[in-house]
């Protein structure tokens, strides 16, 4: 059954967007209780890590949930195709939630691991499956895009919401919100099924099969035992990890691995030289991508923490749940999303539309002065007073127009440029920019300590005046960058 606001779409996108819906609910309720679950106390229920500690294995979490899309992507590009891999990462999502929601740090970690894969394998091929949907010239392509995410935010927003209330509550606990979100993923895995006819043949067959899967299932699954074997090492104190030290290490790996791939497909890849420029431009809105997660990700760990400890959050006699102001982002996704859906159409139809990289830009510049917002509010902290909640409202709008102005639009960009037989697996690259932007974000929530408050005004002036040059760094390129990507080749190799 279709509705209004996706009315003019393909009857697959409807589908997609309810499956979305539970799998964010799950994500974003779950990621809104995790730093707060992590620093509480082992007497209130939870796991006692320092600051440091919680915000680097946070991000360490969130930036391999990103970082298992690129081998997500390669499962559906050649061994099982998107609509099958979506199904298998749903299914392994709704088991990870659920082993959260039974107390131990054995089932904690184990539950984590189990959502980064399942995340790993449905988040970049659920996103190819909308593309697939629109013929690449579609005017509707970024405006489907758009409401696509509307979707994902309705979920997002319902979340913290939802499990944060059961998670923060002395009545409850967290795991009662970490089982709430394992209820929400199970529905998703009924949506998706139920509603699979309509999506045709988008994303059932694989891109580029391979005529050796036994071999390839084979490596996959001995990756899968390396996993689970490294976590039963560490959690028997066999292996000692420094979750600090491991976040930097993973944002080495992570930026390796993304340019060792294109380096390999640009050189390797059978690509024709207009496949190859739009691959760099891919590559280029990837880095801006980056810079932006690294900044907007610390919603979930310094901004949540900041949220419980140095914001006033009593009224009426209620306290408000720290964790409900990681949904506002979603809520004014909700609300803005129609109005820039909108907004591309109809400067396109004036010949008026940015380009890609000059709604990077735009984005970037919105997310330096979110955080210009956070240095008044960290002033006032350092001044002994509690910030007031519009601080931490209005930081969150500006990043989310930001967010409008990037994410749909880089993951429409990404499927209208990537070679027809690397679709899924330029958009696992694309995820990796996420996964770099989170564990980098893990690691600068790591110099926000509560013991030197001082020091907060500076740290948040640091990342207001990156986040705007490189706004301004995008601004100039945008025009030469266009119009040399989209050059009509004259040789067949660069």
């Amino acid at each position: 059954m279709n509705f209004l606001p996706l009315a003019g779409h393909p009857d697959g996108l409807s589908n997609l967007f309810f499956t979305e819906i539970w799998e964010r609910m799950s994500y974003y309720g779950m990621r809104a209780m995790l730093v707060l679950f992590m620093v509480s106390t082992v007497q209130d229920g939870g796991l006692g890590f320092t600051d440091r500690t919680a915000t680097a294995t946070y991000g360490i979490y969130t930036g391999a949930v990103y970082l298992m899309a690129l081998p997500g992507g390669w499962i559906a590009d050649r061994l099982l195709g998107a609509q099958r891999t979506v199904m298998l990462g749903a299914i392994i999502i709704t088991a990870g939630h659920f082993i959260l929601a039974i107390p131990g740090i054995s089932t904690f970690f184990l539950g984590l691991l189990l959502v980064v894969i399942g995340t790993g394998l449905l988040k970049p091929n659920i996103s190819a499956i909308v593309g697939e949907l629109y013929q690449g010239d579609d005017p509707r392509r970024d405006g489907g895009f758009t409401l696509f995410y509307m979707g994902i935010n309705l979920g997002a927003a319902l979340g913290p919401l939802v499990c944060s209330t059961l998670g923060e509550s002395e009545h409850f606990g967290w795991h009662w919100g970490f089982g709430a979100a394992g209820v929400g993923m199970l529905i998703g895995v009924i949506q998706f099924h139920l509603g699979k006819h309509k999506l045709g043949n988008a994303g059932l067959a694989p891109h580029s099969p391979s005529p050796t899967k036994t071999r390839h299932w084979a490596l996959i699954a001995s990756g899968a035992a390396l996993l689970f074997v490294s976590l039963i090492l560490s959690l028997s104190g066999l292996i000692v990890i420094d979750a600090s030290a491991m976040a930097v290490n993973m944002a080495f790996l992570v930026s390796s691995v993304f340019f060792i791939y294109f380096a390999y497909v640009l050189l390797f890849g059978g690509l024709t030289s207009d496949e190859k420029r739009r691959s760099i431009l891919i590559i280029i809105l990837s880095l801006a991508s980056a810079v932006f997660w690294a900044g907007f990700e610390l919603a979930g760990s310094s901004l949540n923490l900041f949220a419980e400890r140095y914001t006033r959050r009593e009224f009426g006699g209620f306290e408000i749940p720290a964790g409900w102001f990681q949904s506002l982002n979603a809520v004014f996704i909700i609300t803005l999303a129609p109005f820039f859906s909108w907004l591309w159409v109809w400067l396109a139809k004036r010949n008026l539309n940015p380009s890609h990289p000059v709604k990077f830009a735009l984005g970037l510049f919105q997310l330096g002065l979110g955080f210009a917002i956070m240095i008044l509010a960290a002033n006032i902290v350092v001044a002994g007073n509690p910030a007031m909640p519009y601080f931490l409202i209005l930081t969150y709008l500006l990043h989310t127009m930001g967010e409008l102005c990037l994410s749909p639009v880089g993951l429409s960009a990404v499927s209208r440029l990537a070679p027809g037989k690397y679709v899924g697996q330029m958009m696992g690259c694309w995820m990796l920019s996420y996964s770099f932007g989170n564990i980098f974000a893990g690691i600068i929530a790591g110099e926000f300590d509560s013991k030197n408050i001082e020091d907060m005004p500076s740290l948040y002036t640091q990342i207001t005046i990156t986040s705007i040059l490189a706004a301004i760094l995008f601004f100039a390129i945008a025009k030469p960058l266009m119009t040399w990507s989209f050059a009509k080749p004259t040789e067949d190799t660069l």
